[in-house]
């Protein structure tokens, strides 16, 4: 909701940079300001260069920087692809950004054992593939699966729509290799599917957004690939309908592999902006996947589609051909690029709330839209009540952005009296540090903040993120 550079460092001491090339190769140390601009941003509006950029190939290279960071006290901002929007790959203090882009390596494979190793700049989509060439997959699915890193996915605890029934990287991850900001190798979790020794740190430093440590690697949950799928589109009158059948849904045995929302405004910008044949009088649509074997999908989703029908049903298209699945995603796939159309800068946020109180959210939302005359367009994954809400502003023009950081506020007061909370998978990063302490009481901040010096004593790891500022 800001744009602009936020920076307080000075240059680089010329004995740390010399230290610093005798670590990482002279091709993969960026120095010249050309070449770190780039680094300076991420898919937020905001941009601060740092002093040098680092390209670590291996774990031991990132042990020995972090080391030199912190006897020099130089600020480090991990990174990966940069595809996160909250700022959380700005380096706001400049110093040094440590992308590991170049560690993009699958280590180890054991599909007897369900599980895979890489390294933290693998790409998801490189996982997924090679994850399924052994007949399995990895859960989380982002929508930027293409280009994010695991290492980003795992900062930003980000799942995508099969985390309604498969989970979120939490619980897809059984252990880690990483680096302290104190410079300490340490590796959390097991190679088992259970294990209980000691305290759980994989889940403690998985969504920290690299405030704590800096992931290297990652043992990852395999799951073997559903060999059936089917598909449903549903739509409805109004989002009381829809909420009420997501409600039905989640109640009944059968969970969705994928449960996803579209609100009445997203649905006349993909009318406006593609071929669609989409039924007049539709105020919401539901998108259902059910998976498993072939024996039990056809009966899964009957079990679905039986909780989908109620009061305010327009139409209800089930897909099982590979084509009709593609002809009705279709639809869905059309609404970001007419998003990018209409308003090329728009805020995004994702925040979330029990599925019961959806439809409050939505009417809070169409309600703060007349307000503060801006168009919202509200989509996500409704099954875990994960909803990304876009306000279409031009955030150069500095009244459209007053109005959208007003309306902002407004909309987290509004999550958080529905006992919601302020992100689902997208972070905190900068945008919404300072929101923090609305939904997190005084001393468990300051227990955080407690765990975060003892795992970066002087503070050098990613800072200016996630916390409110003291």
């Amino acid at each position: 909701m800001h744009s602009g550079s936020e920076s307080s460092s000075a240059p680089l001491p010329q004995p740390f940079l010399e230290q610093l090339g005798a670590i990482i190769p002279a091709e993969n140390l960026l120095t010249a300001p050309a070449d770190v601009w780039v680094y300076g941003y991420d898919n937020s509006r905001r941009h601060t260069p740092p002093a040098a950029v680092v390209l670590p190939t291996n774990h031991q290279q990132v042990v020995e920087v972090v080391r030199l960071c912190n006897r020099f006290s130089v600020p480090i901002t991990p990174r990966g692809r940069a595809t996160g929007t909250p700022g959380g790959a700005v380096p706001v203090q400049q110093g040094v950004v440590l992308s590991c882009e170049r560690m993009n390596r699958i280590l180890h494979t054991a599909p007897d054992d369900r599980y895979l190793v890489t390294e933290a700049g693998a790409i998801n989509v490189t996982i997924q593939k090679c994850a399924a060439g052994m007949g399995f997959f990895w859960a989380p699915d982002p929508t930027s699966a293409a280009f994010c890193t695991i290492g980003g996915n795992l900062a930003y605890n980000s799942a995508g729509p099969r985390a309604v029934k498969y989970g979120t990287p939490r619980e897809n991850v059984l252990g880690l290799r990483a680096v302290t900001g104190a410079g300490d190798e340490i590796h959390t979790g097991v190679c088992t599917s259970k294990g209980v020794v000691g305290y759980d740190l994989t889940r403690l430093i998985i969504g920290s957004e690299g405030t704590l440590a800096i992931i290297t690697e990652a043992t990852l949950k395999l799951l073997p690939l559903p060999p059936a799928k089917r598909t449903l589109r549903v739509i409805y009158k109004e989002i009381q309908a829809a909420a009420a059948a997501v409600s039905r849904i989640m109640a009944q045995p059968v969970t969705p592999s994928v449960l996803e929302f579209i609100d009445a405004n997203a649905i006349d910008m993909i009318r406006t902006h593609s071929d669609s044949d989409i039924p007049a009088g539709a105020g919401a649509l539901l998108m259902i996947e059910a998976d498993g074997l072939e024996s039990e999908v056809d009966a899964a989703i009957q079990t679905i589609s039986k909780a989908a029908r109620g009061t305010g049903m327009v139409e209800l298209r089930t897909a099982t051909s590979q084509e009709e699945i593609d002809a009705l995603w279709s639809m869905r796939k059309a609404l970001s690029p007419a998003l990018r159309t209409v308003a090329p800068k728009k805020i995004n946020e994702d925040v979330v709330v029990p599925v019961s109180q959806m439809a409050k959210l939505i009417t809070g939302l169409d309600g703060l839209a007349r307000k503060h005359d801006i168009t919202i367009i509200n989509f996500g994954h409704a099954g875990n009540g994960n909803i990304h809400v876009n306000l279409l502003i031009d955030p150069d023009d500095p009244r459209q952005l007053s109005r959208a950081e007003q309306c902002l506020d407004e909309l987290f007061t509004l999550v958080l009296d529905l006992k919601g909370t302020l992100s689902g998978e997208h972070g905190i990063g900068i945008e919404k540090r300072e929101f923090v302490g609305r939904e997190i009481e005084p001393a468990t901040l300051a227990l955080m903040r407690q765990i975060k010096a003892q795992f970066d004593p002087k503070g050098i790891l990613n800072p200016g993120k996630l916390f409110p500022q003291e």
